[in-house]
């Protein structure tokens, strides 16, 4: 009896001698990984050093991100309000800033400044990219422009015809009209007459008495 409780706990020392064997080293490489882990990969949530450039508050959407100093650039992404970046350089004229956005060819782009807060410090001019071409060129059909083009026809003047001479008539004098080439006026001669006539005229009327 006392050989078969002997050799149970021998058997029990040993299970917890092989336990405590394997399980050990387990544990020691979770917690080596656990350790490298953590000084391999450190948090990126810090505040930038250097200049940033802050969102300001008052825009109430998301500003753009280009691959250039202006709005015909491509946008690349997005920043929120109140979001801080590290700025890397400005355009000549001050008006756009070049900052760290990681995530995108190059891991930088442009946003217009008024739209941030830079804080202070000194900011290097940067060469901008070319100008981008446009995609598309504008064509114009031009079957479909001509049913638009209006030719005006031009009209011809009308013709001045000169009137015909006028026909004056003419006048003679009355005065002249109304005497003799003697010189002795009508008016008077046929008074004279009627008093001839009248005076026939009562020596009849004596006569017939």
């Amino acid at each position: 009896m006392k050989r078969l409780f002997a050799a149970v706990g021998l058997s029990l020392m040993i299970l917890i001698v092989l336990s405590y064997v394997l399980i050990t080293p387990v544990q020691a490489k979770d917690t080596l990984q656990q350790l490298i882990t953590g000084t391999l990969m450190p948090t990126v949530t810090g505040t930038p050093s250097g200049v940033t450039a802050t969102v300001r508050m008052d825009q109430e959407n998301q500003i753009n991100v280009r691959n250039g100093p202006s709005v015909f650039y491509d946008k690349v992404g997005v920043l929120l309000p109140g979001q801080v970046v590290p700025v890397i350089g400005r355009s000549a004229g001050g008006d756009w800033v070049l900052v760290s956005y990681p995530g995108i060819t190059g891991s930088e782009g442009w946003v217009y400044a008024p739209y941030v807060t830079i804080s202070p410090g000194d900011i290097p001019i940067v060469e901008p990219p070319p100008t981008p071409t446009p995609g598309l060129t504008s064509t114009i059909d031009a079957t479909l422009a001509a049913q638009f083009v209006v030719t005006s026809v031009p009209t011809r003047m009308a013709t001045f015809t000169e009137p015909a001479p006028l026909d004056i008539p003419t006048f003679t004098d009355a005065t002249t009209s109304g005497t003799l080439t003697s010189g002795i006026p009508m008016g008077l001669i046929i008074i004279i007459l009627g008093g001839l006539g009248l005076l026939l005229g009562i020596w009849s009327l004596i006569q017939g008495r």
